[in-house]
């Protein structure tokens, strides 16, 4: 389930929560919140970040076979082979 951010809309002033923004979590088929659940101020929903998995070392040809990548090779301009 995706994590949405949520700040009180331009020009408005909310309570202590909205003002700051809060993180909600919310199924994605949801429509976005419209208003803060705690005082009913317009609130509306910012761009975050995307969470993805960090690789600290690079795959081996085992690990990408094991992971069902297929591996090619360049063996001359513009020929690979199947490793």
């Amino acid at each position: 389930m995706p994590i949405y951010q949520y700040r009180v809309a331009d020009g408005e002033s909310g309570c202590f929560r909205c003002a700051q923004g809060f993180d909600l979590f919310r199924p994605v088929n949801r429509p976005a919140l419209e208003a803060c659940p705690l005082c009913g101020t317009s609130v509306t929903k910012l761009i975050s970040t995307v969470n993805s998995p960090k690789i600290n070392k690079p795959l081996s040809v085992t690990d990408a076979k094991k992971a069902g990548f297929t591996v090619l090779e360049k063996r001359d301009q513009g020929v690979y082979e199947k490793l």
